[in-house]
């Protein structure tokens, strides 16, 4: 049996494998994340929310959005943050995300003085669209072509003799 020079004994064979080479078992593929990251990542939710509810901004742009922060995802590093923005009973997130995306350094200078953390994470913007997925959904389960396959169907009716 010969050993590779690098490989130390009693050491799995590949990272996610166990025992033989064969995956291991429950390890995902891709890492959810930690509790460190939830914390801080609500944390960032809740600061850039109360940014956009007190609406002290420059940019005329944003000064009368009405804009919910709806999820804010950072990286394992926690140097960088992704916030899912949506408008309030609108949804035209999307011309809203060039002047974001000019504010971004001063959400990072506000994230900075309320939040204790080493280094303030660099804020990027995404729309969230996850309710106009959801609202496409619906559509597409109310569609009477679906909804025929969705009822139950009635039992066959038995020919008395």
């Amino acid at each position: 049996m010969s050993k590779s020079p690098r490989s130390k004994p009693g050491a799995s064979p590949g990272r996610g494998q166990g025992p033989g080479g064969k995956p291991a078992r429950g390890r995902p593929s891709a890492k959810a994340p930690t509790q460190r990251q939830l914390r801080v990542s609500e944390e960032i939710r809740h600061v850039l929310s109360t940014l956009f509810f007190r609406g002290d901004f420059r940019d005329p742009e944003l000064a009368d959005a009405k804009i919910t922060v709806t999820e804010v995802r950072i990286s394992p590093d926690l140097k960088n943050a992704t916030a899912f923005v949506a408008r309030l009973g609108r949804s035209d997130i999307d011309a809203l995300l060039p002047a974001l995306r000019r504010a971004a350094p001063f959400f990072r200078m506000q994230l900075a003085h309320e939040m204790r953390l080493r280094v303030a994470p660099q804020v990027s913007f995404q729309p969230d669209t996850t309710l106009d997925y959801a609202m496409h959904v619906d559509r597409l389960l109310r569609a009477p072509e679906v909804a025929r396959d969705l009822t139950p169907a009635a039992p066959p009716a038995d020919p008395e003799p």
